[in-house]
């Protein structure tokens, strides 16, 4: 018939890229996070306690999306549970998922926690808290620049990135509320700045949980027009319907689709097949596609009704 059908392995997915750096910014970030406690108890600072608060969701959220990276990744080396059809890939938007839901509760804390404290804010010790907020701008900065590139790949390093970000802020904040405590005497200004980190990354991880729950829910990506994948595929000469169509997201970097082609009686059914999968990888960038490709004489296939 000479055609062949290739079904390759494909590249690493997005999320395993990045392992490494993913690993070297959780050891840097779970270091600093224990330093920066001991120096918001110690100073009595509120944007020094937010910043670490930030952090300790950092461990937390990096650990996850490090452990959803291997776990996915050693089961597809493995590839015996056969009861996991798509391998355990899905964990790592789960995790950026999570990642969202801790950022929020804890911006949340600290929004409220600022309230609380500007009617009678406590004195802080300006010298110790910025030079432990000096110290955590440096580790931000470091890790920043290891997840930056792989944030705009993966959701869930987005998640992590997103989470450095935003102590990398903290950490800029704390050393302008120090600044100004020591040069004016304000003790408002620290639960202030706390306030304004919380505020600067609520919508931030409502936007990331938003992205995570789509691909959860498997609903289209944003960037890929169903109506367009649909009439493209129906523009190939020989087809006459087609039906049963889904795309869908399974992990960062991995856009899936699956569909029914009814063809006329004779058409070739392989050279379809060929362009078929050829126009959704050129076009709309799907690379991994599931076709039927069947006669139009054929019965049963509109009987699923879901």
């Amino acid at each position: 018939m000479g055609h062949d059908h290739q079904h390759g392995s494909g590249a690493l997915r997005a999320g395993a890229r990045y392992q490494r750096r993913l690993a070297l910014t959780f050891v840097l970030i779970g270091v600093f996070f224990v330093v920066e406690v001991v120096g918001g108890l110690w100073t009595n600072s509120l944007a020094l306690l937010s910043d670490a608060g930030h952090m300790f969701t950092d461990v937390l959220g990096l650990g996850m999306a490090l452990a959803a990276v291997q776990v996915a990744s050693r089961a597809e080396e493995r590839g015996t549970d056969v009861s996991r059809t798509f391998g355990l890939y899905r964990l790592e938007i789960l995790a950026a998922f999570v990642n969202a839901l801790l950022l929020f509760a804890v911006a949340l804390w600290v929004v409220v926690e600022a309230v609380l404290r500007l009617d009678d804010p406590p004195e802080v010790d300006t010298g110790p808290m910025l030079v432990v907020a000096s110290l955590g701008l440096g580790v931000n900065l470091v890790a920043f620049l290891l997840l930056r590139e792989g944030a705009r790949e993966s959701l869930n390093v987005e998640g992590a990135y997103l989470e450095v970000l935003s102590d990398t802020l903290g950490s800029v904040a704390v050393l302008m509320a120090g600044g100004l405590i020591a040069a004016t005497g304000w003790g408002w200004v620290d639960p202030a700045f706390g306030a304004a980190i919380g505020l600067f990354i609520l919508p931030r991880t409502v936007g990331l949980g938003r992205r995570a729950g789509r691909i959860l829910i498997q609903a289209a990506p944003p960037d890929i027009d169903v109506d367009a994948v649909r009439a493209d595929l129906a523009g190939i000469e020989g087809i006459v319907d087609v039906h049963d169509l889904h795309v869908w997201t399974l992990t960062s970097g991995m856009d899936v689709a699956s569909a029914h082609l009814m063809t006329r009686v004779g058409v070739d059914h392989h050279g379809v097949l060929d362009q078929a999968r050829t126009l959704l990888a050129e076009r709309h960038g799907i690379d991994h596609a599931t076709v039927q490709v069947e006669p139009d004489d054929h019965k049963g296939c509109h009987e699923v009704d879901w």
